[in-house]
């Protein structure tokens, strides 16, 4: 099972070219991997809940196993989409295989329930703001050109979903993109504890992993996402 969960997101190196010989490459510092400890320093820094109530990172998943989900922000439309699909999974399904998903974004604490009316997503959700835990997982920063294929969860195409997220940014309550737009995610399955099952790093907003690929990991039934939630706001 652990070594099924070992497949990771490698970065490419970078080579210059030029007339003359490249210099060696130098590895990039990527954040831990799947197999290896969180460290204790990551699980102590604080999210944020949807009342701006700080909570350790760690003690999501302390007691037993998370799927992670770090989105860009709030404002992407593919994060929307994307997220709109996580919406769609069943409670009953994470509480048969014993599994908590979480959702993790860069905004301010103000614009969860927004996000969370928009999408219809109801299972936990929290931010870090100053993406510090981003950071320290080795979330990369700005796109890199990579062929991701086509995700099952994006409905929209580039100019629609831009056109939208750009309405929704000068329409909302607060002027902001709800986040650094530069900033990628990535998907982990953490727990219970500081174990890392799986750590996947988004290379560009398309390079999410499909979601049924990730639950199959935690034993989480196959969700049919051609159907759309029955979401009930209160």
């Amino acid at each position: 099972m652990q070594g099924a969960m070992a497949a990771l997101s490698v970065d490419p190196v970078t080579r210059q070219i030029s007339g003359r010989a490249a210099p060696a490459p130098v590895p990039v510092p990527s954040g831990p991997e799947s197999g290896q400890p969180l460290a204790a320093a990551v699980a102590d820094l604080p999210v944020l809940d949807v009342s701006g109530r700080r909570v350790l990172f760690g003690a999501l998943f302390r007691e037993r196993r998370a799927v992670v989900v770090f989105v860009r922000h709030f404002l992407c439309y593919i994060c929307k989409e994307y997220v709109e699909d996580l919406a769609k999974i069943p409670k009953s399904f994470l509480q048969e295989a014993n599994v908590t998903l979480i959702v993790i974004g860069q905004s301010s604490y103000h614009h969860i329930e927004p996000f969370c009316k928009l999408t219809g997503y109801s299972h936990e959700i929290y931010v870090d703001p100053e993406r510090e835990i981003y950071k320290r997982l080795g979330m990369k920063r700005g796109e890199e050109i990579a062929s991701s294929g086509q995700s099952p969860h994006i409905k929209s195409n580039i100019l629609s979903g831009s056109i939208r997220s750009l309405w929704r940014a000068v329409t909302g309550p607060l002027f902001d993109f709800q986040g650094d737009p530069a900033q990628q995610g990535g998907t982990l399955i953490l727990g219970p504890g500081n174990n890392i099952h799986f750590i996947h790093r988004d290379r560009n907003r398309l390079d999410h992993k499909p979601i049924n690929s990730v639950l199959q990991l935690v034993g989480v039934q196959h969700v049919d996402f051609t159907s759309r939630p029955s979401v009930i706001h209160v």
